[in-house]
């Protein structure tokens, strides 16, 4: 599956200069936040794809006026051609501005509903979120930290893919892209955007019947 995934700036090439070639093939858009809601409704007329988000921590605006059509992550778990795809937005709480700003405990908090939810579901494939993990794409300024509680949602769910934003490319030449993370899942900061080819999910080994 082709997916696009979009965080925290407008991309030129996307907006301004859209042209269809440049999406060939992309059946889903994944939004990381911090975008406003008329660029997301763009997105999604032009690339002609559904589309799920998780909000940033300046997305005061799309909890009135969301993206029409869209589908939020917001602590839950969305399937889409066999992909469970589960959704935290927000960042660290640095200020009071914002209403999608989290300590790390009220982010623990909707980490352990979501996995509680995972197990109903059957797992999650793919983990979007605004910020990123502690350890694996964050900054050593605090509006910038990650959260230890998503290196424990994913040890304990083990997802492909993990997509963010929030750590834009500009504030630093050390951030790196992608990231391995002990539980097997890659995490991608996919500020501006991205264009990811996820590959097929292996199937479940068949249970050997019993002979007698």
């Amino acid at each position: 599956m082709r997916v696009l995934v979009v965080s925290d700036e407008e991309e030129r090439l996307l907006y301004e200069s859209f042209r269809k070639e440049r999406v060939e093939g992309v059946e889903l858009i994944i939004a990381c936040g911090d975008l406003r809601a008329g660029y997301l409704d763009f997105l999604m007329t032009m690339v002609n794809v559904p589309m799920v988000y998780v909000m940033g921590n300046h997305d005061n605006a799309l909890v009135e006026n969301p993206p029409l059509g869209a589908e939020s992550l917001e602590g839950n778990i969305v399937k889409y051609k066999g992909y469970r795809i589960a959704g935290l937005g927000g960042s660290i709480k640095y200020n009071n501005k914002c209403i999608n700003m989290y300590t790390e405990n009220e982010m623990a908090w909707r980490c352990f509903k979501l996995w509680v939810k995972s197990w109903f579901k059957g797992g999650i494939d793919i983990f979007v979120a605004h910020a990123p993990a502690q350890g694996y794409g964050h900054l050593k300024d605090y509006p910038h930290k990650g959260f230890e509680c998503f290196n424990k949602l994913l040890m304990r769910t083990s997802p492909m893919y993990m997509f963010h934003g929030h750590v834009h490319k500009t504030y630093s030449r050390r951030i790196k892209p992608q990231y391995e993370h002990p539980s097997g899942t890659i995490i991608m900061n996919c500020y501006g955007y991205k264009i990811i080819d996820i590959p097929e999910k292996e199937p479940k080994p068949k249970k050997k019947k019993e002979t007698k």
